[in-house]
């Protein structure tokens, strides 16, 4: 165990934190500012979790940003969009608090932590199909900020997804990687600059360090001290004891334990691109003692390829955006025919995934690929690669597509026919089978600058031809320990745990299966974060004289 920044730790704590992802540091950071001494204990090297190595936006239904804006959005109309996009499988009072607190948790950690956000607003909700659905002003993101001024020494410990300082909304204006500024872009990893996840942890453990939050790495957290009827702190690893009023478990899904992920999961996870160290850890010590379980069926799903990315030693998957959603590529399946809307939001997609063919006891669609010609890798290139370097392992390269199918193993005539009818859709502009580039979103994440009819669609007329596997792959889970909407911890029988909280993807989600648009990860788990902040902190006595100013 490393302590960061304090001489050694003490041997009661009102608040013992275990993880140090966004929700972990916003109930920290929420307790610490109302005078509470608080500890952050993670297991890993690093601080910051899976938010870390996320885009860092945020879902917050009826923001400020949005009524500065004159947007016209309503916590009903958030309602009736999330119960739809979730087939009404969430529980009300963790929907209620995620919805109607949201707005508060945002301008707390705004007006009080000074993290600072970009107002996105014109991305739209994923499922613009669905009543309640808003064209944009529900998502928000961190701006940049420049950790290593913030944090000095202590910037060394943050987790950072290893890519270049951008915005997600630069991301998403630029498009392909073609067309980033790269010497900017370098310039800012000189000066010290993070973006997305890696800015907006970092900001919530500047504002921790400034409220006198203790943190240490390398301290995997293994028991909760007490029962269901009390719990009183935790033991390390190591066997050391720590004493607390409460403790707060954000330490992440259990995607990294495969035997308990094939075991709860619904469908196989094939790659994750969070850390290695969300084993479950939490999960299993809140089950000890009586804890309830619910949604554990359930991941943030995503279509990724297998490139050779590393993390912490381990493989992880590449999440793919404009490489299926770009115009001039397609996904087939199994039988060389496309199986879905290629631009559709990822969650939904990698349902398509995950699809089984009960007849032919196989799956119905994988192994699937997105496939592309020469002029799409001209353009955009794909992932890190492009036109003219030496074809990765990870692309299989064929002269003709009659070529390309033989090393995919699926029907040649099937994947003809299926380009040459879906090149006839995309010089007209309009996807007859799949209804690709149809909706808002469809069209956001194309490209107005491309020459055919719709920026989702673009024929494939020039080869070589190129293929890259798709597995389904996940953010990480999004099911587990059960909370009531104060994101207390609850028994089987739906008791409230007293001194145990949980938030993140240790938990249960309040949106449950749902993924209703950009950030519906971080936005209800820091709201419930802030939510058991301020639970605990009313629990606590603390003198005038030591609350923050």
């Amino acid at each position: 165990m490393k302590i960061l920044n304090a001489d050694n730790l003490a041997n009661h704590y009102d608040l013992i934190v275990v993880g140090s992802g966004a929700g972990g540091l916003t109930a920290a950071a929420t307790a610490a500012h109302a005078g509470l001494s608080v500890l952050v204990l993670e297991k890993a090297e690093l601080l910051g979790g899976t938010s870390a190595v996320s885009g860092g936006m945020l879902w917050v239904v009826d923001n400020h940003y949005a009524r500065e804006a004159g947007f016209a959005d309503s916590k009903q109309a958030g309602r009736e969009y999330v119960e739809a996009v979730a087939r009404g499988r969430g529980r009300a009072e963790l929907l209620d608090a995620a919805l109607l607190h949201g707005s508060d948790m945002l301008e707390f950690i705004e007006d009080e932590l000074d993290v600072k956000f970009l107002f996105l607003d014109n991305f739209p909700d994923y499922r613009q199909d669905l009543p309640g659905a808003v064209h944009g002003g529900r998502t928000i993101e961190p701006q940049l900020f420049n950790y290593r001024e913030a944090l000095g020494k202590l910037a060394d410990y943050v987790r950072t997804d290893g890519r270049h300082p951008y915005t997600m909304q630069e991301y998403e204006t630029w498009g392909a990687f073609t067309k980033f500024p790269w010497d900017e872009l370098n310039k800012r990893v000189e000066d010290g600059f993070a973006a997305k996840g890696h800015a907006l942890v970092a900001m919530l453990i500047a504002a921790c360090i400034r409220l006198n939050v203790t943190f240490a790495v390398d301290a995997r957290v293994t028991k909760l001290l007490g029962d269901a009827q009390q719990v009183t702190g935790i033991e390390l690893e190591e066997g050391h004891t720590i004493s607390a009023g409460s403790v707060m478990i954000a330490s992440g899904g259990f995607e990294w334990d495969r035997q308990l992920a094939d075991s709860l999961l619904a469908t196989r996870l094939y790659t994750m691109c969070s850390p290695p160290t969300n084993t479950g850890d939490g999960l299993k010590m809140a089950q000890r003692i009586g804890a309830a379980t619910r949604g554990t069926r359930e991941a943030w799903w995503a279509p990724m390829s297998i490139t050779g990315g590393m993390r912490d030693g381990e493989p992880i998957g590449s999440l793919l955006r404009f490489e299926r959603q770009g115009p001039g590529s397609i996904m087939v399946n199994r039988h060389g025919q496309r199986f879905a809307n290629e631009a559709q939001n990822y969650n939904d997609l990698a349902r398509c995934l995950q699809s089984w063919d009960s007849p032919n006891n196989q799956t119905l669609n994988t192994p699937a690929h997105v496939v592309f010609d020469q002029s799409y890798l001209d353009r955009y290139g794909i992932l890190d690669h492009r036109s003219g370097q030496p074809t990765p392992d990870y692309l299989i390269e064929a002269a003709t597509l009659e070529e390309l199918a033989t090393k995919l193993n699926v029907p040649a005539g099937n994947l003809t026919a299926t380009v040459e009818r879906f090149n006839q859709m995309a010089l007209k502009g309009v996807d007859e089978d799949f209804g690709r580039g149809d909706s808002e979103y469809d069209r956001y994440w194309g490209d107005a600058d491309s020459p055919w009819p719709n920026p989702s669609l673009g024929p494939l007329q020039q080869g070589p031809f190129y293929a890259m596997e798709v597995v389904n792959g996940a953010f990480g889970t999004c099911g587990g320990i059960a909370t009531d909407g104060n994101a207390q911890v609850i028994d089987v029988d739906g008791n409230p745990i007293p001194g145990l909280f949980a938030a993140g993807n240790a938990s249960e989600s309040p949106y449950a299966s749902g993924y209703p648009g950009a950030g519906a990860t971080l936005g209800p788990l820091m709201t419930m974060a802030y939510q058991a902040g301020r639970t605990i902190a009313a629990t606590v006595r603390v003198p005038a004289e030591s609350h923050a100013s």
